[in-house]
């Protein structure tokens, strides 16, 4: 069975393809239904050419962002990522064309928009019953890949114990090579076949059928991976290299061509490029809708402040934003007018120096509007890591080791840490520990619906949140 499932994969794929191309037609047809409580056939025919152009494009460019790679061990944010950008990419395409042959004012806008969501919806739904099917077979000890760990350190026992618990993903370690100093295999591993030298290496990989290694020697074993390089080079299984990152902080591992070189990112964030772009595009917009349709608001507050205490309704302090560069971040004062003693001291319950209305400007976390501003001038973001005083920054960055990766970005007004519970006071180096643990799981996991959720959240807890005094 398991060589009838790797041989028939190739069927699988174009089966997933035919899939995907029934799908984006029945979308059509029942968006037609939708808005015109007819067929395609029946209404413009500028339709039925879109659909059909739109359908055959999908099927020969859906490969091409690698929509039918093996699913497994891959993020399925990333994929359903993908698989949203390239049919937005196909119905772009598809509208060009319309325009190119003088027929896209015959469109039914109202029919793309349905065609457009059915369509992601169908999509969507194909993949989900394909992959429980998979799951359920991979579960089942089907459809699996035989795999040898090269060099049992820290993290081939953590990717052995993943592929262990995660059987969904297929994958079964069949074997592992020790290079010396390694721990034993743990009790429940009986079975795993060990192999204690590397020239046993290519010879237990032809006899054994193995389907991948998952070599996770470090960079200081140099002479093996020289070896192992060699070994191999008549292999034709799968082989994957795992750097140890257990013990490292790093935001991302992208392999990248610098100068002709192959190269690692190990501090570039997940925002940039055409993502970064994107963050920048919904950044622009949120902030200027939210200072257009809030003014009124904003001149409330405004005569509130001066109403209650003597000096200026806007205060104004210098933050690290992107790459460590300095700005001005601008909120509504919130405390009488004061010069502060000895450096920055950070608000407490219950302090002195706050008036009773910034008190209420500071639980609802309206007091952060103002940098609304600060995000249409580029220096902050709507979501990202909150900015610290900066005297603030030159004591944590000694005392944690990865504070200053919160600057890989722009700061945000509000946060992942936030929205989780870590915000106002940081009266302990732990709280700041968990914050920054947070703001790195931000940047390392960004997505746009991510922004969106932490806005979402972020309007809930200004009204229902604790900690903000």
């Amino acid at each position: 069975m398991r060589d009838v499932l790797k041989a028939g994969s190739s069927y699988v794929e174009f089966g997933m393809r035919v899939l995907d191309l029934s799908a984006l037609v029945l979308a059509g047809q029942l968006a037609a239904l939708l808005r015109f409580d007819a067929a395609v056939s029946d209404i413009a025919p500028i339709h039925s050419v879109m659909l059909y152009f739109c359908a055959a494009l999908a099927f020969l460019l859906f490969p091409q962002f690698d929509l039918y790679v093996s699913w497994r061990g891959r993020s399925l944010r990333v994929l359903g990522l993908r698989l949203a950008m390239s049919w937005s990419l196909v119905l772009l395409m598809g509208l060009v064309f319309s325009f190119l042959i003088h027929h896209v004012g015959e469109l039914s806008r109202l029919w793309m928009l349905y065609w457009y969501l059915l369509g992601l919806a169908l999509l969507a739904a194909c993949r989900s019953c394909v992959y429980m099917l998979l799951r359920r077979l991979r579960t089942q000890g089907l459809n699996n890949r035989r795999v040898l760990i090269i060099g049992y350190n820290p993290i081939g026992r953590e990717m052995h114990r993943r592929a262990m618990e995660q059987t969904w993903y297929g994958y079964d370690v069949v074997g592992v090579y020790l290079n010396g100093g390694e721990e034993e295999l743990p009790v429940t591993d009986k079975g795993v076949a060990i192999i204690a030298a590397l020239d046993q290496i290519t010879d237990y990989v032809t006899v054994n059928e193995i389907d991948e290694l998952w070599i996770t020697l470090p960079m200081t074993a140099a002479a093996d991976l020289r070896a192992l390089h060699h070994l191999l080079r008549n292999v034709l299984a799968d082989v994957r290299w795992i750097p140890n990152t257990l013990s490292m902080q790093v935001l991302s591992l992208q392999m990248v061509d610098f100068l002709g070189f192959p190269a690692l990112d190990l501090n570039a964030p997940v925002a940039r490029g055409g993502q970064g772009i994107l963050k920048t595009l919904f950044d622009k917009l949120f902030a200027a809708t939210v200072l257009i349709t809030m003014w009124p608001l904003f001149l409330l507050i405004a005569a509130g402040i001066k109403f209650s205490s003597p000096g200026p309704v806007l205060f104004k302090q210098s933050r690290l934003g992107l790459n460590g560069r300095k700005f001005d971040v601008y909120k509504f004062r919130t405390m009488a007018v004061h010069r502060e003693q000895g450096g920055v001291t950070q608000a407490r319950q219950g302090d002195s120096r706050v008036t009773r209305f910034g008190a209420f400007l500071r639980h609802r976390s309206l007091d952060e509007l103002p940098q609304f501003l600060n995000v249409l001038m580029g220096d902050m973001s709507v979501v990202g890591p909150r900015p610290h005083a900066l005297a603030h920054n030159e004591i944590y960055k000694k005392l944690l080791e990865h504070y200053m990766l919160r600057h890989r970005v722009k700061p945000g007004i509000t946060g992942w840490a936030q929205i989780h519970g870590y915000r106002g006071e940081t009266d302990t180096v732990d709280k700041m520990e968990k914050r920054v643990q947070f703001d790195l799981y931000y940047i390392r996991n960004w997505s746009l619906w991510m922004d969106l959720r932490i806005v979402i959240r972020t309007a809930w807890r200004g009204w229902t949140g604790k900690n903000v005094y």
